[in-house]
């Protein structure tokens, strides 16, 4: 049962981590914004306490540390500077690797290390005191122990960030009512109370009269509530993150002690007793409240108790409480999280219950009468079926592009060059599975565009432009495929160099002729590379056919751009999923393929002459086919009339011959066993209605695997 909850926090904590680390390049951004600084202090503060919760002892001390100082940001003690981000974006490293690695023997090592800059980064940029800001409030949470474990010097800066700064201490009312059912999630409300200590002095009353007999068969649930009477200079949001993981489990209502109503409440006059035991009133001040002649309030400030500035916070807070449960709630109501090996099982039933259709209808066929109705009605909902499911596992393109401002950050800094992000079209959705195989190739696109792309701003600004440069991610949809394009304004391709690294490989010839596009493309050559020098980084072209290759295993293609002196653009063109694609069926001899219809532009006739083997007139031009029949050796006649499938590749427009075209196909996507799959030119296969299996054509690389012969035909 455990292991089934660390699971969830992990996941939880990795989306947190992803979070923080978007906060604080956002912080990096703008320095003096309190509400990304609050942001940065609620993701490292939710991270801690679900550890501790769930028995990461290790995260949830080192964590405790980083919080100190990020909590010293939050009250303006220590500035944002770079510094502290470049610490912090390494302290989210090492929790990350923590959580993928908890058996480390060098973890401790590495905490330790981190924490003892942490400190450095302390005493070296703490400044004076600031006046107490409620909005925010310092929120101390964690053991004795825990503190006992600060490096040398440690303890006695946290105890002076603790004092600086500090306001009246107030008593506050807190009534905590878990639910029957809180320990089923791992919930402990004893180490809820047992943090509530910590802000101050605390006393707790426990409301144990529904307490079932022992026989009951309710034991296991939790019967006990609690008041709790806090005094603390922290503020009510301090209080209520105490119960921050449990507000969906519990009731708990935080009242400063003026505003209980003790000539009302009978429950409230037994407790006013409690302060009175405690020394925060004298007796007669509850004396004079219970018999309702004064508010306790009245009392408090007659006794030089100013509460107004409390007070004051409280209403905010409690405004600002009230709209986040209602967000909470409202997003509760309209989403759920799902773990994803259930959605990719959906999506394997959704497949087969199409084949399924595919039967159905191919036997419904011969019937005709109520069958047939009942077919095409069967049909219909399957179709609108496989559409929902298939949007459950599409994701805004954001979710990939947002990972990349880390890494041009930590690249260009390493380079010494000046670099911004800009992006465009992130609402764009994708498959899941597309943007996770996406990212690789993006990572290598980007790598080289900073480093042999963008130049050093001494070069930049003696040509005459901004020491900054920029790299675009834009993304938009292009019919049945979404584009991506990777955008820098750096130098661009150098044409010459291109043609003569690939005259030296022996790539092309010392005379060849050569349109634009194919000299860039021979950028994705195996192996070729521009780079004058070996770095740390890829140069612009090296390892460029794998990025190809990548995209292609998608059933995607990729092109270059690129102007002199003003830049390079990569524009990747993929799939919108991989799982169930709408295809076009067609047949050569008795074997049918299936050709993805994002891919399809036209279907033409193809008359054969004696003198047109390779090309076709289509519009005017001239356009490059290529006999499938050959390609894949199958014997045979062919027709007298054959069909030319014009498909759009990475090379440009192709005609694929096949010997008829049968029609559109709902396809879903079977891989292809170990022993097939290395097979150039199929993607996979899929299941038809009858039973035969149809292999589907990866029509980008069958055209980039005969981009020479098909060039020399144009």
């Amino acid at each position: 049962m455990l292991d089934g909850f660390q699971d969830s926090f992990r996941e939880e904590a990795y989306e947190l981590l992803n979070n923080l680390e978007q906060s604080l390049l956002e912080l990096e951004e703008r320095p003096e914004d309190m509400d990304v600084i609050s942001a940065v202090f609620r993701s490292m503060h939710t991270i801690k306490g679900s550890a501790s919760m769930f028995g990461f002892d290790a995260i949830s001390q080192f964590t405790h540390h980083v919080e100190t100082m990020l909590d010293d940001v939050r009250n303006g003690r220590i500035p944002v500077s770079r510094t502290l981000i470049d610490l912090t974006l390494e302290a989210r490293d090492h929790i990350r690797h923590m959580l993928e690695e908890p058996e480390d023997s060098a973890n401790e090592e590495r905490s330790h290390a981190l924490m003892t800059r942490l400190q450095q980064v302390l005493q070296a940029e703490q400044r004076e005191p600031v006046p107490f800001d409620d909005s925010v409030s310092t929120v101390r949470i964690g053991s004795d122990e825990t503190a006992d474990e600060l490096p040398p010097g440690a303890q006695s800066a946290a105890a002076g960030s603790r004092n600086a700064g500090q306001k009246t201490p107030a008593t506050w009312h807190i009534r905590f009512v878990p639910a029957a059912d809180i320990s089923k999630n791992g919930s402990n409300p004893f180490l809820l109370i047992e943090e509530l200590h910590t802000l101050g002095d605390c006393t707790v009353v426990a409301n144990t009269r529904e307490i079932p007999d022992l026989d009951s068969d309710q034991l296991d649930e939790a019967h006990v509530w609690w008041d709790i009477f806090l005094t603390t200079d922290q503020g009510a949001t301090a209080i209520q993150d105490v119960f921050i993981f449990v507000d969906d489990r519990c009731k708990v209502t935080v009242q400063l002690i003026d505003e209980l109503d003790f000539a009302e409440d009978s429950e409230y006059k037994r407790l006013g007793q409690i302060l009175v035991d405690r020394g925060v009133v004298d007796s007669a001040a509850i004396d004079q409240a219970v018999s309702g002649q004064k508010r306790l309030g009245e009392v408090l400030v007659g006794q030089g108790i100013d509460t107004y500035e409390v007070e004051t916070a409280l209403q905010e807070q409690q405004h600002v409480r009230r709209a986040r449960q209602k967000a909470q709630s409202e997003s509760a109501a309209s989403s759920i999280r799902v773990h994803s090996e259930k959605l990719d099982e959906l999506v394997d039933l959704v497949g087969e219950l199409v084949t399924l259709q595919a039967r159905l209808t191919q036997t419904a066929d011969g019937l005709g009468g109520d069958v047939a109705t009942i077919s095409e009605n069967f049909e219909r909902l399957v179709s609108e079926l496989r559409d929902h499911t298939m949007s459950i596992r599409m994701l805004p393109i954001s979710t990939s592009f947002s990972r990349f401002r880390r890494l041009i950050r930590d690249l260009s800094q390493d380079l010494g060059k000046q670099v911004d992000l800009v992006t465009e079209g992130g609402e764009t959705e994708l498959d899941k599975t597309v943007i996770e195989r996406l990212h690789d190739p993006l990572v290598h696109i980007i790598r080289n565009s900073i480093d042999h792309g963008i130049e050093a701003p001494a070069t930049r600004t003696a040509a005459g432009k901004d020491a900054m440069g920029t790299i675009a991610l834009r993304a938009r949809h292009a019919g049945a495929n979404v584009e991506v394009r990777i955008e820098d304004d750096g130098g661009g391709l150098d044409r010459e160099r291109i043609r003569a690294r690939a005259v030296e490989r022996g790539v092309i010839s010392a005379d060849a002729q050569m349109a634009e596009h194919e000299l860039l493309d021979l950028v994705f050559a195996a192996g070729f590379s521009t780079a004058g020098t070996v770095t740390t980084v890829s140069g612009r072209g090296v390892g460029m056919d794998v990025v190809r290759k990548e995209v292609e295993n998608i059933g995607g293609s990729v092109a270059l751009e690129s102007v002199a002196g003003a830049g390079t653009t990569v524009v990747i063109s993929i799939p919108l999923t991989l799982a169930i694609i709408d295809g076009l069926l067609v047949r050569i001899g008795e074997e049918r393929f299936v050709i993805p219809l994002s891919s399809v532009v036209e279907c033409i006739e193809f008359y054969r002459t004696g003198n047109n083997d390779g090309v076709v007139a289509n519009r005017g031009e001239m356009l490059p086919v290529m006999d499938l029949r050959r390609e894949f050796g199958i014997i045979g006649d062919r027709p007298e009339i054959e069909q030319a499938v014009v498909s759009q590749t990475g090379i440009g427009d192709v005609g694929f011959l096949v010997d008829a075209v049968i029609g559109d196909h709902q396809t879903v996507i079977k891989n292809l066993g170990k022993m097939y799959r290395n097979i150039e030119g199929v993607s996979g296969a899929t299941i038809l209605g009858d039973g035969d299996v149809a292999l589907i054509l990866d029509v980008q690389r069958l055209a980039a695997g005969k981009s020479h012969e098909l060039h020399l035909t144009q």
